[in-house]
Formats: C-alpha cells, sequence, structure tokens
C-alpha cells in the first residue's frame, strides 16, 4: 500500500524501533470509541444538565467535572457514571488487536476501560497493569507487557482522574508516573493513537511531560484526522477554515515535545497504517519450512551445507528465523544459525533464533494432527516471509511428498505471508513453486522481477551452493 511520503518515513523508521525493542504506544480514547465506549462529552452530558449547563457548548469538560464535585462536595455520580459506561462488556477493536500483536513492551494510557489488556490477553501475553502508584513497585511474574494507565482503572473508578483539582494535583499525587513516563519518552519512540484536539486529556498530559534534552530529545509521533466540512465539528466554511487554523497552531506546539504530526484524511487510515507497521515487521522474521528423508537430486553433505549456509546469511541480514525442527532439515537450520550468532555475539543474538519443536504425543483432550495445526498456525503467524524446503516424507517403503509441507504452504498464503520455495529440492517444494508459476502476480507484487529469481532457483544444473545469494536477493526485492 502506498502511503504520503511523511507516513512512509515513519512506519520506516518506527518499524526499525520495533526491531531493536526501542517503540511504544500512548493511546487515547480514540482507540476505545469505536468499540462502543463513550467519548468524553457524552460521559459529562448528564453531569452538564444536573448542572444546568449545555454540553454542546462546554470545551473545558474537566473544569465541568470540578464544577459538579463542587456543587455536590461529592463525586459519587461521577464514579458511578464512569462504571457504568466502561466496565461494560466489549470487544476490542483490530486497531486493539494489531497492537496487541506488536513487540511493544509498554503501552500507556489515559483510557479507562480493559480493553487493551483484554487485547493481549488473546494474543496470550501476560499484561502488568499499573493505575496506582504502589503497583509500580512491583512487577508481575512473567509479564509480556506493561500497560499504564495513568488515568486510573474503570473497576477504581474513586480513585481515576477526572477533575480539575486531579489534574492540578497530578505532579505531586502520581509522581512516579511522571517520572516513569518522562523515562520512557526518553528511551523509546512514542506513537499516540486516538488522541483528539478535543480531548481534554491531551493538554494536561503533555503539560506534565518534562523533556529536559532541549534540540537533543526523542522523536514521537500522533496520528491526527484533519477537518473535514460538514463533519460533526464543522458544519459550515467558517468554522471549518476557524478548525483548521487551531489544528494547524496545536500541531506546531506539539513540535515542542518532539511529537510530529502525522495528517490523516480519515480514521480507517490508522487501521491501514498500524496494518503495514505489522507487515513489515513480520518480514524482518523468516519461517523456514521442509522435510527431507532423501535429499535427491543432491548429495546429503552439499544439502545440508546448503541449508546451513543459508540460515547463516538469514541471521547475518539481521531477519529472525522461525523453524518446527522439520526432519532431515532442523539441525542444519539451527546450526548455520548459531554460526553466525557465536561469531558475532555483540551483534546477532540467539534470539534472532526462534525454534518450535512439534508435540510428539497428544496433550489433553486434543489429537496429534489438531496439534500440529494450531502449531503451525501460530509458528507461522510469527513471520512474514516462508522459504520453502525440500518436502519429501518415507510412506512405507516409498518417498512421498510431505504434506506438512505443503499445509504451511496453505497456511503462509491465508496468512499473507510472502512465500519463496527453492524449487530445485523438488517434491512438495517443487509442486509449490510449479503451483505459483501459474499466476505468479497473486504471490508477488514485483513479480516481474521476482519470478527470474524463482526460476534461477529451480534450476537444478545450478550447484546448490550458488544459490545462497540469489535466495537472500528474492528476500531483498519482496521487502521492498
Amino acid at each position: 500500500m502506498k502511503f504520503e511520503h511523511e507516513i512512509e518515513i515513519f512506519i520506516r523508521d518506527y518499524v526499525k524501533d520495533l526491531n531493536e525493542g526501542t517503540a511504544s504506544i500512548f493511546a487515547g480514547a480514540g482507540l476505545s470509541i469505536p468499540a462502543g465506549f463513550v467519548n468524553w462529552s457524552d460521559l459529562m452530558q448528564e453531569i452538564a444538565h444536573d448542572l444546568g449547563l449545555v454540553i454542546d457548548r462546554e470545551n473545558d469538560l474537566v473544569s465541568l467535572a470540578q464544577f459538579h464535585v463542587n456543587e455536590n462536595r461529592t463525586r459519587s455520580k461521577i464514579n458511578r457514571k464512569i462504571i457504568e459506561e466502561f466496565t461494560e462488556t466489549a470487544e476490542e477493536t483490530l486497531n486493539h488487536n494489531i497492537i496487541a500483536r506488536l513487540p511493544i513492551s509498554s503501552v500507556w494510557t489515559t483510557n479507562y476501560d480493559n480493553l487493551i489488556e483484554q487485547a493481549f490477553s488473546k494474543e496470550n501475553k501476560v499484561a502488568d497493569v499499573k493505575h496506582t502508584n504502589k503497583q509500580l513497585l512491583t512487577n508481575r511474574p512473567k509479564r509480556d507487557i506493561v500497560v499504564y494507565k495513568m488515568h486510573g482503572d474503570a473497576n477504581h473508578s474513586s480513585e481515576a482522574i477526572l477533575t480539575k483539582e486531579d489534574y492540578e494535583q497530578y505532579h505531586q499525587t502520581h509522581e512516579p508516573f511522571i517520572h516513569a513516563l518522562s523515562g520512557e519518552l526518553t528511551t523509546k519512540t512514542f506513537l499516540f493513537i486516538g488522541f483528539s484536539f478535543t480531548d481534554p486529556n491531551l493538554d494536561y498530559v503533555l503539560s506534565r511531560l518534562n523533556f529536559r534534552f532541549s534540540k537533543d530529545k526523542k522523536q514521537h509521533y500522533c496520528l491526527i484526522k484533519k477537518h473535514s466540512l460538514n463533519d460533526a465539528q464543522n458544519p459550515d466554511q467558517a468554522t471549518l477554515d476557524y478548525n483548521t487554523r487551531k489544528q494547524q497552531l496545536v500541531i506546531n506546539d506539539l513540535k515542542r515535545y518532539g511529537i510530529k504530526s502525522l495528517i490523516l484524511d480519515d480514521y480507517a487510515q490508522i487501521t491501514s497504517i498500524l496494518e503495514e507497521i505489522e507487515n513489515r515487521y513480520k518480514k524482518k522474521t523468516i519461517f523456514i519450512s521442509g522435510s527431507a528423508e532423501i535429499y535427491d537430486p543432491y548429495e546429503k553433505n552439499e544439502a545440508l551445507g546448503f541449508i546451513h549456509l543459508l540460515s547463516k546469511k538469514i541471521i547475518e541480514k539481521n531477519f529472525r528465523i522461525v523453524n518446527g525442527f522439520g526432519w532431515g532439515i532442523g539441525s542444519s537450520v539451527i546450526n548455520g544459525s548459531l554460526e553466525a550468532i557465536s561469531a558475532n555475539p555483540l551483534k546477532f543474538s540467539e534470539s534472532q533464533l526462534i525454534l518450535k519443536p512439534f508435540p510428539q504425543f497428544e496433550s489433553g483432550k486434543k489429537k496429534l494432527p489438531e496439534l500440529w495445526e494450531e502449531y503451525r498456525q501460530k509458528m507461522i503467524s510469527l513471520s512474514g516471509i516462508s522459504i520453502f524446503l525440500f518436502g519429501n516424507k518415507r510412506d512405507g517403503a516409498e518417498i512421498v511428498e510431505a504434506n506438512g509441507v505443503i499445509r504451511e504452504f496453505e497456511i503462509s498464503r491465508d496468512l499473507g505471508n510472502i512465500c519463496i520455495p527453492i524449487g530445485c529440492t523438488g517434491y512438495a517444494t517443487e509442486s509449490i513453486l510449479k503451483l505459483i508459476l501459474t499466476n505468479p502476480s497473486d504471490y508477488y507484487e514485483n513479480s516481474d522481477v521476482v519470478v527470474p529469481l524463482l526460476k534461477t532457483l529451480l534450476d537444478s544444473d545450478i550447484p546448490l551452493s550458488k544459490k545462497v545469494d540469489v535466495v537472500i536477493s528474492v528476500i531483498n526485492e519482496v521487502i521492498q
């Protein structure tokens, strides 16, 4: 998918931060509204009515909450509204799910709902939720992600940050959160999602960010939808002109905090951007599929040497490898990868090799074929590129195509992986390549460049050792 120049640069740089483990997300109310939760205006509508005010004429909703507390000397009704609106069961959105799949170690949010935690749970990730100062002092064992709910949690509404007084005292009552956020903002690249210029949280959050590095501050990004005529906020041209001018002033002001605004035509672009980020990140992970009872038309040592060298080169090109320890293939993948890692441990890491040996016996009520299917789905979902080798097995006295390799191709195709069959290794891999060549444009955006390289990989007269660089060339072409 084509993006505007600034967004394209952001995606490229943010994926680099993901690969380096230095990316984070800051989620605002706009992330949860599509799931059915209310925005601030809806939340405060009844409160405004109680005060004899009209919500549509009020911009400072934080002060509105404070007025209600001043008048009633209690915030019990506001607390009840938070519980009513944000504790109901709701399904997380596609944006939540994509965020949960990204390799980030922390998420910050001003939202009260639990959709973010829910999304991580569905991805089998352990979320360590922090919404009080005391929770910052302890860590949940085996956590995968830290969710900082800096304005509180709907299940503890009496402690939620909501009134003007809450925000005014935040730097004292929640000083540890400010320090934690300041630390992450100086070491990680943040993507702000779901903030609008009418969100009362935004100004308060930014006013508490203490950047002390002047021109050396970290670059962060915010996705902002531009105003358009006849939307909810712009019923006429004069209002549009005013809001557009104000939006530009706020965008310029965000630069003081190192936050670069990326302007969107509509909210659907957020999902497209997140999907592209996920796809590009996954393309740095390569699934190697294959099994070999025999290595015809090659000698065993030549074939194993090729797999070893290919795996080594993939690691040296800073890709990650996922492998299910396929019969006759897995050991060479491991050895080649570890050779690259051990030769330069300061540059390469064992985290670049992800091994997922298949279950060998049934577990619980699930039959082995069902376990294998689930395992294949999870394993391949970690990657964006699938390489196929050989693909044969023994069936009695005969050598036949390995149906497991065929299945891994089908899963790869369904998940949108880019498939690279090394056709000269024959059997299932050759069948996969022949299928792809019947309509290559269905598999590659730049098929006119990739197909000649695949045909080179099909030629068994070319020594295997000379095909390693061809495979790397195919990888370089498909990740562009």
